[in-house]
């Protein structure tokens, strides 16, 4: 059973993703049956009186809903480009920065 728990837990690919105060990891996770799904994670760090702690929300998306979700994501995404600010350049959230604001061009990270 421990080895059924470790395999369903197993990380086959990580990319992290990070926003300011929030980070976001796509995770590509195997089943006890070989199947593939992806978890992906918002880690939102939160401020408290003895330093700092994370919020984690996380969505579990399974290969029947890829095609979907990415139509539902790209066709989003694409109305607020498009329609909604059309005029707004949105290259300039193209560079990845750490924590401190510099530029961070590691994007690789196993998080657990």
């Amino acid at each position: 059973m421990k080895e059924h728990m470790e395999r369903e837990q197993e990380e086959i690919f990580s990319k992290r993703v990070r926003a300011g105060k929030r980070t976001y990891f796509f995770d590509v996770k195997t089943t006890r049956s070989n199947d593939y799904y992806l978890t992906i994670t918002e880690s939102k760090r939160k401020y408290k009186e003895d330093g700092f702690t994370y919020e984690k929300h996380k969505i579990f998306l399974y290969k029947e809903d890829f095609n979907k979700f990415m139509a539902a994501l790209n066709e989003s995404v694409d109305h607020i480009k498009t329609e909604l600010m059309p005029e707004f350049d949105f290259t300039q959230f193209d560079r990845d920065y750490d924590e401190n604001g510099e530029e961070d061009d590691n994007d690789e990270l196993s998080w657990k």
